[in-house]
């Protein structure tokens, strides 16, 4: 008798360490897959916030002097860095596999400069003579 309470307790334990084996195997694919979402999401709300700057400086460039827009924009959190060069905007994003930067380029030379500071911002766009200007309110 003692050798099938043994056997029992045995199959036992290997039952619960393969129920933990796959447990732990599910967390960790769903934790992975819950990252790369999240830098999805981030990333979608950098090319919104992008594209409206874009997209209002060239509509108010091409208005003329002195046009003028206040955009309200959402940045999200991950953005280690915002430089606007010539007629480009850089942002240094934090993702999973580490710091990456991407530009929108734009068809109108813009100039200034925005915090990388994440939330909601108010953006005074204004077309001067040979470039548009971005001022942070």
């Amino acid at each position: 008798m003692k050798w099938k309470r043994g056997q029992i307790a045995f199959e036992y334990l290997v039952i619960i360490g393969f129920v933990t084996l796959v447990i732990t195997a599910i967390l960790g694919i769903s934790i992975t897959y819950t990252n790369s979402l999240r830098d999805n999401v981030n990333i979608n709300q950098m090319e919104d916030f992008a594209n409206k700057i874009i997209s209002t400086s060239e509509y108010v460039f091409y208005a003329g002097n002195p046009s003028k827009s206040t955009i309200t924009v959402y940045l999200p959190d991950n953005i280690k860095g915002i430089t606007i060069i010539e007629n480009t905007i850089y942002f240094d994003i934090e993702t999973g596999t580490g710091i990456n930067k991407i530009g929108y380029p734009s068809a109108v030379n813009i100039s200034g400069s925005i915090t990388n500071s994440p939330g909601i911002k108010q953006l005074e766009i204004e077309a001067l003579v040979d470039h548009v200007s971005i001022t942070q309110k």
